[in-house]
């Protein structure tokens, strides 16, 4: 069996709203609709029977994205019904999951023409109700938030695995010494970069905002921030921590799609692609130290593909925190830092948990086919301590 090579022909996403923002009131599964009928519409030259499935990353699954929320976006969308569509889960991953698992498919021939994306929303994660131990208790019951992190924990789990995501960021900079003041400034070249590049127009290819959503621009993004307006926030985890609000990333809301095809696909479509798929991978690492796992993720991606760090014309790195960040940027010395995140990071963006890998892996095409030609790399850490990597070349 041959395998084929895997093109992105298109890849829009929605702006990112801040918890409970301007998409609060719109439904996980018609954010995710959204941006596959906009995808679909983005090529009027594809039959939409053509699409063989339709994978969505998504990493809460407790609300209103539940009932495999790829396959209602599907049918909210208006595709023909016989276009399937399956619900993938690797938490903060989920999206780029979504993409590496339909460019499996294509490449293996099980799928000529594929649409791959993510969803969170985190302003509408609903709050769940654990079933009784036994019949008609007479004491209160107790709520979880499905917002983020750990919940309805298992006992037999140590407690150093699950302590909160924020503590892991803070056991990343004990481990690289890195400052508050380091962690401060990446936030706001974060935001900076942001701005400039909406500023700029580079986003406008790619965004597609929500009818009936007052919102038009990552609603997170402080293009007015400063040091000293960071350095008055406080530590939102240790008394004397440097993890703060401002230099980790949001709650948010939003949905990211990609159209993936083979060669016979690409003629469907009649569209120049934008990349192609070269190579992925997934590591583990111990949970509590999850914001590392990318680190040999986007070596053995890179490796597979025959590249190397330097060889990397951009690089989207998702900012779950400054110090994790400046974690995997420590362990990757060969790594010029220019090349990663030119547009802003999740800091400023937001990270909509299950939408964020597909909006990292729609944006590193984008930035490489407005350079024409290059490599880039697409990663995320994952919460429980995983790392994923895709490479893309044009």
């Amino acid at each position: 069996m041959s395998i084929r090579d895997v093109y992105i022909v298109d890849a829009v996403r929605t702006p990112v709203g801040k918890f409970a923002g301007a998409l609060s009131g719109v439904r996980p599964d018609d954010l995710a609709a959204h941006v596959v009928a906009s995808l679909v519409a983005r090529a009027p030259g594809l039959d939409p029977s053509r699409i063989d499935d339709v994978y969505f990353g998504d990493a809460n699954g407790a609300g209103e994205d539940n009932r495999d929320v790829a396959r209602m976006a599907v049918l909210l969308a208006g595709l023909p019904v016989s276009v399937p569509g399956v619900t993938v889960n690797r938490l903060c991953g989920s999206g780029l999951e979504a993409v590496i698992q339909a460019a499996r498919a294509v490449a293996v021939g099980d799928a000529s023409v594929a649409v791959a994306g993510g969803v969170e929303s985190m302003s509408r994660a609903p709050w769940v109700l654990q079933k009784p131990e036994r019949a008609f208790p007479a004491g209160h019951q107790q709520l979880h938030s499905t917002t983020l992190g750990w919940r309805m924990t298992n006992p037999r789990m140590p407690a150093e695995w699950t302590v909160a995501l924020g503590e892991g960021a803070e056991l990343i900079a004990d481990k690289h010494g890195i400052s508050r003041a380091q962690q401060d400034a990446f936030a706001l070249a974060s935001h900076g970069k942001a701005a400039a590049a909406w500023d700029a127009g580079l986003y406008d290819g790619e965004v597609v905002p929500y009818d009936g959503a007052d919102l038009t621009r990552d609603e997170c993004i402080r293009a007015d921030s400063s040091m000293e307006a960071l350095a008055r926030l406080k530590p939102a985890f240790r008394e004397d921590g440097t993890v703060t609000a401002g230099n980790a990333s949001p709650l948010n809301d939003g949905a990211a799609a990609l159209l993936l095809v083979d060669d016979e696909g690409l003629r469907a479509t009649g569209r120049e692609p934008l990349a192609r798929i070269r190579a992925s991978a997934v590591t583990g690492v111990e949970p509590q130290l999850f914001g590392l796992g990318p680190v040999e993720a986007a070596r053995r991606a890179l490796t597979k593909a025959g590249k190397g760090f330097a060889d990397l014309t951009t690089f989207e790195l998702n900012e779950a925190f400054a110090a994790q960040s400046l974690g995997c940027l420590a362990e990757w010395p060969e790594l010029d830092p220019a090349v990663v995140n030119p547009r802003g990071g999740a800091i400023a963006i937001g990270h909509p948990l299950g939408a964020s890998g597909a909006r990292l892996a729609g944006s590193v095409a984008h930035q490489l086919a407005a350079a024409g030609s290059g490599t880039g790399l697409a990663a995320l850490c994952i919460g429980v301590g995983q790392g994923l990597a895709l490479v893309l070349e044009r």
